[in-house]
């Protein structure tokens, strides 16, 4: 932070309960730090042959990710940090690795709504950890 600039933190969300701990443990660095924080859902449309396959489907996941972004970020905002947010369609690894391309600190839950049950770190955090342009932490939900 030598560049004046204020701390700056990108938390990936999906509304999962892991997420909300990742959101309130960002919340809590940022107070810390002095930092801003940004809020990132991203969501992506099932491919040809997946689940959804409609017009419906489509705007249904949009609206999903769009109210769990709206949620997040009021909480977020009520607590007195900071914090912008943003929904993005998109891979969810590369929508977070492009947010944090000016970020000082990734931080995202252990496990997503995806996934295998049981495992201790999901797809997305395991990738992220490896490819992430700045430090990322992953808080792990209790029961995970």
């Amino acid at each position: 932070m030598s560049d004046g600039k204020a701390y700056r933190i990108v938390v990936g969300v999906d509304g999962s309960p892991g997420s909300v701990l990742a959101l309130e443990w960002a919340l809590e660095e940022a107070k810390l730090r002095g930092g801003t924080i940004r809020v990132i859902t991203a969501w992506h449309y099932p491919a040809l042959g997946e689940a959804a396959d409609t017009a419906s489907d489509y705007e249904t996941l949009k609206q999903a990710a769009a109210r769990a972004q709206t949620k997040l970020l009021a909480g977020a905002q009520a607590k007195g940090a900071p914090s912008s947010g943003e929904v993005i369609e998109g891979a969810p690894v590369q929508v977070l690795l492009e947010a944090a391309g000016d970020a000082d600190l990734l931080v995202v839950g252990s496990r997503g709504h995806g996934g295998f049950r049981g495992l201790l770190l999901g797809s997305v955090s395991s990738q992220l950890v490896h490819h992430a342009p700045c430090p990322v932490t992953i808080v792990r939900h209790p029961k995970a």
